[in-house]
């Protein structure tokens, strides 16, 4: 007789969860075929059978836990069956018959309300956990890879490219903390597949969170027949019909690409096509100087890559404090990044292997040329194909109109994410999920965007929270500014990672601090300290007196709050 037992699927693993048995007691097994699935925090695993035999014992059950090593089934000759006992009926099976997959009724016996949402993204995974937490059956119905943009062609590749670039960089300039690295290279075949295994490990880990909730997910594409009942149409082939006492749209987001001559050509791309790239350009012109654009615009850059920039506007990231995009731009620029603001682009032609760019610019036209276009002017909702106006939904423009609930205009009916935020995010779209999946649950959230931190993942990092020196002013605040360089920070130097700067906007009145913008190392992970700071309304003494660990570059936010009262520590003191 042969033992299965839980393999260990990682250093730190101590425990994990049998997700799946594809085999019953009785059932012949063949070695090398799979016998169940095995989840963990983060991923799933296929355990297949040592050796053939007859299935005679599951030990752990579907939905149980246990310890790594710890036996989970036995196989033997079929001799000695130990009958099934006690197991669970899956409550959230999708029933097939030759007319109908659908779910029941939408009050079940247990009397639990039932929730379907549309989209497994940011916002739609973490609604269908959250309402799943406080009783609620969910049903969660996604058409494509589980983890939404985010996870798949956004947030995460585009940080582990990053991520790279900025190891790269580390690396060539080593000499400056005493590491010789000599002829440091990228290998972009080896850095596209670390991308695709980070991606499927997080995808594997969303599965594992729906499966340990008991979240029903449904593969297709959702359109409402009314308020309450959705047809899917499904992957797989042939539809369903899924009931619900509430539904939560999540169907974020996808690029803009204006009607400009040339940008449907082949190789012009947004940034989707930009993350599978079968290798690093020598040169792209990116149109848009938003935050998708400086991102690459760093990324490419770090690699050596010509960069040219045309933005419309006067300036780049126009919604962050100027001084501290004045930073970044200086940062770029140096690394041979060239910008054109106050400009558009009017077309694109193919040129050879590459393209032209005709632009206009406030000096008068002028051609571009590059290897890549990068289309990257924004992002719009999606919400077509949905039957939205099957149930009388209110928009505005493109996106769905929702109040502080996030309830749309049709009662029961939610939507959360970039198809209704104003500010299109993901850790923006997690917590309006939070808070549609709450109000529906009969709890009272409402949706604060006051205190959301925005972040830049370029070199040199930025990230801010509240208001800007000029948004204070212009809402009639009296404000005093405290500045705190990183190279004044010990940890900064240290890592020789020293441009940027911290930035408090503080009401005068009050003392209570009304923005923290941030350029420097570490921004991005800092700003969480700036946004407690605003949501507790906290004033510049009480962060001041909240001690820091030494060394860190969290060091500069005290000092930076110091400098409000022209007290830093760390700064000569001014004549």
């Amino acid at each position: 007789m042969a033992v299965v037992t839980m393999p260990k699927l990682g250093l730190t693993m101590n425990e994990g969860t049998v997700s799946e048995w594809r085999k019953k007691v009785g059932d012949p097994v063949e070695k090398g075929e799979i016998l169940l699935i095995v989840a963990t925090d983060k991923l799933t695993f296929e355990v297949e059978a040592g050796e053939s035999g007859i299935l005679s014992e599951i030990i752990v059950k579907q939905g149980e836990s246990a310890v790594v090593s710890a036996p989970l089934a036995r196989i033997g000759d079929g001799q000695d069956l130990v009958p099934e006992s006690g197991a669970k009926p899956d409550s959230h099976a999708v029933e097939k018959d030759s007319d109908q997959h659908g779910l029941p009724e939408a009050a079940s016996s247990a009397g639990r309300k039932r929730v379907a949402v549309i989209g497994g993204g940011p916002g739609g995974y973490v609604a269908a956990i959250r309402a799943a937490q406080l009783g609620a059956e969910v049903t969660l119905i996604e058409k494509n890879a589980l983890g939404g943009v985010c996870l798949n062609v956004g947030c995460i590749p585009t940080k582990v490219l990053l991520h790279t670039a900025e190891a790269y960089t580390l690396a060539k300039e080593g000499a400056a903390i005493g590491l010789k690295a000599e002829n440091v290279s990228v290998d972009w075949d080896e850095l596209m597949a670390r991308k695709r295994a980070v991606v499927d490990t997080l995808v594997a880990g969303v599965g594992t969170l729906m499966n340990s909730n008991g979240i029903t997910v449904v593969s297709g594409t959702a359109s409402f027949i009314s308020p309450g009942e959705l047809s899917v149409a499904l992957n797989e082939g042939g539809t369903t019909t899924v009931r619900a006492d509430s539904v939560i749209i999540s169907t974020g987001s996808e690029p803009v690409v204006p009607p400009i001559p040339g940008f449907e050509l082949e190789g012009v791309m947004t940034s989707t096509e930009a993350l599978s790239l079968e290798k690093i350009p020598e040169s792209v012109v990116l149109v848009g100087g938003g935050v998708i654009g400086m991102e690459f615009a760093s990324l490419f850059s770090s690699f050596g890559v010509k960069v040219t920039v045309v933005e419309m506007l006067p300036g780049i990231l126009p919604m962050l404090d100027g001084e501290i995009v004045g930073i970044l731009r200086g940062v770029l620029e140096r690394k041979g990044v060239v910008f054109h603001t106050s400009s558009k682009v009017t077309g694109v032609e193919k040129k050879g292997t590459g393209f032209s760019v005709s632009v206009e610019t406030p000096r008068g036209a002028m051609m571009l040329e590059a290897e890549k276009v990068l289309v990257s002017v924004g992002r719009k909702p999606v919400t077509n194909g949905v039957g939205l106006e099957k149930i009388g939904l209110a928009m505005e423009r493109s996106r769905i109109k929702t109040d502080k609930k996030m309830e749309t205009s049709v009662k029961g009916v939610y939507a959360v994410g970039d198809c209704t935020s104003p500010i299109m995010l993901a850790h923006v779209a997690s917590r309006e999920g939070e808070v549609a999946a709450e109000n529906i649950m009969g709890h009272k959230t409402e949706m604060d965007y006051k205190t959301v931190p925005n972040a830049v993942y370029t070199a040199p990092e930025i990230a801010s929270v509240g208001l800007t020196e000029k948004e204070a002013a212009e809402k009639g605040f009296r404000v005093k500014i405290g500045r705190f360089p990183f190279m004044a920070n010990g940890k900064s130097l240290i890592m020789n990672d020293t441009d940027g700067l911290v930035k408090y906007v503080v009401d005068e009145k009050y003392d209570e601090i009304l923005g923290v913008h941030i350029i420097g190392p570490r921004a991005t992970d800092l700003i969480v300290e700036g946004a407690l700071a605003l949501r507790l309304e906290a004033t510049v003494d009480e962060l001041v007196t909240t001690v820091h660990a030494h060394p860190t570059v969290g060091e500069a936010l005290l000092e930076g709050a110091l400098a409000v009262r022209g007290q830093s520590i760390s700064m000569p003191k001014k004549a």
